[in-house]
């Protein structure tokens, strides 16, 4: 049994089952991103406070029959103005105006129709719908031997699903292909309800900008590291920023530091290498070109940006003036910081990285607070 309680309020013009539609995409199904945990909605008839105004992302609180209540956010993939564009953009296409039945322009495609006929999903048959590196990392963390996957299983309603997120948003397809449970620093993913996608809830970095040095030390520690381990693993992706804020990224209770947003994660295939200059057949570009899918994905020299971005925008705030001046930060960590985010001198950035990790190891703190190194770091300076 899944329960939610979200807080909303409805429109004074809405019903609750009006509201409902527009607020899940009711009508939009099934192009849409899954059903897996749609138990939800019943809840927002009964308490009620969310707007209709063009907001993304909103919290509440989870529950199954195992467990008690834990906060989560409620996102749709894409925020409700570009839903409303790229709706209007597959109407179009097919020369209906720009209200009609989503679901069935999508159907009637011949790339779509592809995916019917077929009982094995593979890259070619998604590479002519869409441009995107991410069709190639759900293909080969999902597959067999001969890169294809099986579909026997998948029903029409499961194949457009798919075919919508790999489009749409990559972050359902990257919390679920690279889960917290085997140590990938991305939250928990409960499931998806029509256009909408539900994970853990966690407190938002900016929130700790004004903590002790010592908190602030751990989460840049912390934020190193995870960069670090994004760009080699044993499954051959090279995971690496595209955009960098705070936002991005939250800790939990156990002070553990995790991504939030993978939304602007990146992802080269080290295994297939960079991806082949072909564009997109014209006749498919309008329809499944959505949220920039058909951009081609970045250099794989972006890679080496995700250490500029992570300094530049987010460290900073967390190693500020004041540290160093009231003499509880070395001129050494400042030193090594900027070189982090100075786009010119590449060659020095992994040692000047290196370096701030060491400082920063030395100001961690070791207490029953930080739960998630806690009380290995009484043994281990490795924690």
């Amino acid at each position: 049994m899944w329960c939610w309680a979200a807080t909303m309020v409805l429109p004074l013009t809405s019903t609750p089952r009006d509201f409902r539609r527009v607020f899940l995409g009711l009508d939009k199904c099934n192009a849409c991103i899954g059903t897996s945990i749609c138990k939800f909605e019943r809840w927002l008839t009964a308490q009620s406070n969310l707007s209709s105004a063009d907001v993304r992302s909103y919290e509440g609180n989870y529950t199954d029959s195992t467990t008690g209540w834990r906060p989560v956010v409620l996102s749709y993939v894409m925020s409700p103005h570009l839903h409303q564009i790229s709706d209007n953009s597959i109407c179009t296409s097919a020369g209906k105006g720009k209200s009609c039945s989503i679901e069935a322009v999508l159907r009637a495609t011949s790339c779509f129709q592809s995916w019917v006929r077929s009982n094995l999903l593979l890259p070619s048959m998604v590479k002519v719908c869409i441009r995107s590196l991410y069709s190639d990392v759900y293909l080969r963390s999902a597959v067999a031997q001969d890169l294809s996957v099986q579909m026997k299983h998948f029903s029409e309603k499961d194949k457009l699903r798919l075919l919508y997120t790999l489009a749409v948003n990559q972050q359902p397809l990257i919390l679920q292909m690279f889960p917290g449970t085997e140590g990938w620093p991305f939250l928990r993913y409960h499931g998806s309800s029509r256009r909408m996608m539900v994970w853990a809830g966690s407190k938002p970095l900016r929130s700790l900008f004004s903590s002790p040095l010592e908190r602030r030390a751990d989460i840049a520690y912390q934020l190193l590291h995870i960069t670090q381990s994004l760009s080699a693993n044993s499954l051959q992706f090279s995971l690496f920023y595209t955009k960098v804020s705070e936002d991005m990224f939250g800790t939990l209770d156990d002070s553990r530091v995790f991504i939030v947003d993978a939304s602007t994660i990146g992802v080269i295939d080290l295994q297939e290498g960079y991806p082949p200059d072909e564009d997109l057949l014209p006749e498919h570009r309008d329809v499944f070109c959505l949220s920039g899918s058909c951009e081609r994905p970045p250099p794989c020299e972006t890679v080496r940006a995700s250490f500029i971005l992570l300094c530049k925008h987010v460290i900073n705030n967390l190693l500020v003036p004041n540290d160093v001046q009231s003499g509880h930060l070395p001129n050494e960590a400042v030193s090594a910081l900027a070189i982090c985010a100075d786009q010119s001198q590449p060659e020095q950035r992994i040692a000047a990285v290196q370096t701030l990790k060491d400082i920063l190891q030395t100001l961690r703190p070791c207490s029953a607070l930080y739960e998630y190194r806690y009380p290995e770091c009484l043994y281990s300076d490795r924690f």
